[in-house]
């Protein structure tokens, strides 16, 4: 067969830019119809997302009534009522307020004329602008008397009297009515869309999942997510306002402004407008304060009032009740702002924040919109170490020592190298020969040097100075083999190791011979090229016939962790191989038997232990239903999270039980005639557990020192575990629910909440009362400058 030409390097083909060019040109043409229809539709598409927003806020209260026995048409019909009822009553009061109000206000004349008149008193004086203002007049009169002496035949002016047409009284009403009577029908097209809305909730959704398409699991989870997150940001909006006008009305009472609860439910009411509306709400009770004293006491004690209000609110309040970010940056919700208020007025500033909302997370879980995400999200566009990449290619190492610094502040030094800074050297690795120039190369070089110095300045060993290194590091090829060297060789001495590095070499004899290793304990030789095997293979040997009882690790940094094993442990010849900073320094630590001076047993507190003991003591472990329905339990978890296998640990005083699991397990049985599988002392699972009742996640046992050899994984054949503790509701840990696959395998946040929440469940199977609240999820980390505090 006649192998196909290769193509033409002097007539590249412009398909692929053509191709970008009709996309971008496709996606602007769409964006285009899009805003001309949102401005053209505003008459039905404003009132219907009003609709929708409200349905948002009542949908829990009339989701409650439902699922406590009543009827959708009759909790819908309880939800209006009581919101029309408190409407009502409040629109009363304030009209009331409003009367009040207008009776009083002919009184205030006279104060304020005279305060205007002081003012004006005041300012009689000469100023600095006195001297410009009479320039002005000068050249003015000049220039009147230059066109007067051109006039002087002008014909003078003649007087025109136009006298209007009279007007019908129908047409009078009409213009008088029509300026009420279009906020009237909205609000009633709103409250028929609200009604309509609230009743047939579910076929809504269930034409709204039409439209989304595409996988049903991802258009369900954006619905659920939108809902949540919209009903949630109007509920603490609403709560923030109230809290925010209660106290605002009584210190008004306690001043003496007339109107007091008026000028509280403005201030509640106008709060739901971004940005503008504090401000107009406070400049009522101020105008009114002003008008009422004829002093300035009202006014400043106002003046404090609000500003006392506002910080409390926004420092104080809103953070409490809001918690975690929407995920919406600032300058999304200006830009968002700014956008619907062209589009839509006043009402579309109103409405800004939630549909802005309803875009991220369309934009989260469609694909297609990604780059919704990308531009309204308040979450960094890159990840932390490749803004330090960047930054190092930039040559703004400073930035990066800033992002590494910032990065320590949360963990710790080891974490960072093992989290951020291997990856950057990673991401260096890869670029080296495709896309880095020598100046690049020379950049990142120069600057994780300096990255790293500062590093270990700020963070010193408390080593003696002339300790003998016990732990060698060399760099197999690269600078950043080395680098990667001096994070691990740092890594060590904070654990207490003295630890030194080797600069990279060739793999001959004579550079061997100077490598002067006599006296460590561990040579670690560092790799980061994707095949390091025939390298990693030769020094390997040098090194152990010239040293022999050194042990020798194997850093393969570049390598997928899941193609590294014992087979390949053993084809290289070293006595361990790691993947990263965290495994190297584990594993340094056995190999040099520091673990047993350095480890801390796990100790497990009296009191919880005689709790634990007592509440397992009355748990018929060995009843066989309660076991077939721990095995039950056990399938169910593993089908949910589809794993290999799911085990139900107990920890009793002597040793763990297996008390349910999804398959039949080898292992030794207790001999008290319950027949269930023991966990030794020494291959304990559940007890990991005991120090912070934290779940936890193993995403590849063979990266864990301390769990690669455990015999009962290795005979489970387990190569990812997961774990969550089974917890009274005084927090005594029972056991654990343990997940285990024979791949590598990791859960991602919203996986390990769900398996805290069967290990709760578990827990009050077990007990028969309430478990343990689930542990608080942590917070997003959202820059401060980006982040907006709103509802998650």
């Amino acid at each position: 067969m006649i192998p196909p030409l290769p193509p033409s390097r002097a007539e590249p083909s412009p398909q692929p830019q053509q191709f970008d060019v009709l996309r971008l040109a496709a996606a602007l043409v769409i964006a285009a119809v899009i805003i001309a229809t949102l401005y053209l539709g505003q008459v039905v598409l404003i009132p219907l997302a009003i609709a929708f927003l409200i349905s948002f806020a009542l949908g829990p209260l009339v989701h409650w009534l439902v699922r406590h026995g009543l009827s959708r048409i009759l909790a819908v019909s309880l939800t209006m009522a009581l919101v029309l009822t408190v409407l009502g009553a409040l629109g009363a009061v304030v009209a009331l307020q409003v009367q009040s109000l207008s009776a009083q206000l002919p009184t205030y004349q006279s104060t304020i004329r005279t305060k205007i008149e002081d003012l004006g008193t005041r300012m009689q004086g000469p100023g600095f602008l006195e001297g410009a203002l009479q320039t002005v007049d000068t050249v003015q009169k000049e220039v009147a008397e230059v066109v007067g002496e051109g006039e002087e035949n002008a014909v003078p002016p003649q007087r025109v009297r136009v006298i209007p047409e009279p007007v019908s009284p129908l047409k009078t009403a009409m213009q008088w009515l029509a300026p009420l009577l279009a906020p009237i029908a909205t609000a009633g097209i709103v409250l028929v869309f609200v009604v309509l809305i609230l009743l047939d909730q579910g076929d809504l959704r269930d034409r709204l999942l039409r439209i989304l398409g595409g996988n049903i699991y991802r258009s369900t989870d954006a619905l659920e997510e939108a809902s949540k997150r919209i009903s949630k940001y109007l509920l603490m909006q609403l709560v923030v306002n109230v809290t925010y006008a209660i106290p605002m009305g009584l210190g008004l009472w306690a001043i003496g402004v007339p109107g007091w609860i008026l000028w509280g439910t403005l201030a509640a009411v106008m709060r739901f407008i971004p940005y503008v509306g504090p401000i107009l709400s406070a400049v009522f009770p101020l105008s009114l304060a002003f008008a009422v004293d004829p002093g300035w006491n009202m006014v400043l004690l106002t003046a404090g009032l609000i500003l006392v209000l506002e910080l409390v609110s926004n420092n104080v309040v809103e953070p409490l009740l809001y918690g975690s970010s929407t995920g919406l940056s600032v300058l999304s919700l200006i830009a968002a702002a700014t956008f619907w208020t062209a589009i839509w007025g006043p009402v579309g500033l109103v409405l800004s924040t939630p549909l802005t909302v309803c875009l991220l997370v369309v934009g989260r879980y469609l694909p297609q919109l990604s780059i919704l995400e990308t531009l309204l999200g308040s979450s960094p566009a890159l990840s932390r170490q490749t803004r330090i990449y960047q930054r190092l290619i930039a040559n703004d190492p400073e930035d990066a020592i800033d992002l590494a610094e910032d990065a320590i502040g949360e963990a710790s030094v080891v974490d960072f190298y093992n989290d951020e800074g291997m990856e950057v050297l990673r991401q260096a690795s890869i670029d080296y020969i495709n896309n880095a120039r020598a100046e690049h190369r020379l950049r990142i070089a120069n600057g994780m040097d300096d990255l790293l110095q500062e590093i270990r300045d700020e963070h010193p060993a408390d080593l003696p100075e002339d300790a003998a290194p016990r732990v060698v590091c060399i760099a197999g090829k690269w600078e950043i083999d080395r680098q990667a060297g001096e994070m691990l060789a740092h890594s060590l001495q904070l654990d207490g190791l003295p630890a030194a590095v080797r600069a990279p070499g060739s793999i001959t004899s004579r550079h061997v011979a100077g490598l002067e290793l006599e006296g460590a304990e561990v040579v670690v030789l560092s790799f980061f090229s994707r095949e390091p095997d025939a390298a990693a293979r030769n020094l390997t040997r040098r090194i152990r016939s010239r040293w022999p009882r050194a042990k020798i690790v194997l850093g393969l940094w570049g390598v997928p962790s899941d193609e590294l094993d014992d087979r390949r442990r053993d084809a290289l010849g070293a006595d361990a191989v790691v993947a990263s900073i965290g495994e190297a320094v584990r594993r340094v630590v056995l190999l040099t038997g520091e673990a047993e001076k350095a480890a801390v047993p796990v100790e497990q507190d009296p009191q919880a232990a005689a709790a634990r003991n007592e509440t397992l003591k009355d748990v018929p472990l060995g009843d066989q239903d309660l076991r077939e329905d721990l095995n039950d339990y056990a399938i169910r978890a593993a089908d949910v999270f589809d794993v290999k296998t799911a085990v139900i640990i107990a920890i009793e005083p002597a040793h763990e039980l297996v008390i349910g699991a999804s398959r039949d397990l080898p292992g030794p049985r207790s001999a008290d005639g319950r027949g269930l599988v023991l966990l030794p002392p020494h291959a304990a699972l559940a007890a990991r557990l005991l120090v912070d009742a934290h779940p936890l996640m193993v995403p590849d046992i063979e990266r864990d020192p301390e769990l690669a050899d455990n015999d009962i994984l290795r005979a489970w054949s387990a190569r990812a575990l997961a774990a969550a503790p089974v917890r009274q509701a005084d927090g005594v840990v029972l056991g654990a629910l343990c997940l285990i696959h024979d791949e590598v395998r990791e859960l991602d946040e919203e996986e390990v909440r769900l398996l805290e929440t069967l290990a709760a469940e578990l827990a009050e199977r077990l007990t028969g009362e309430e478990a343990a609240p689930l542990r608080e999820p942590e917070e997003p980390v959202v820059s401060a400058k980006v982040g907006q505090q709103v509802p998650e």
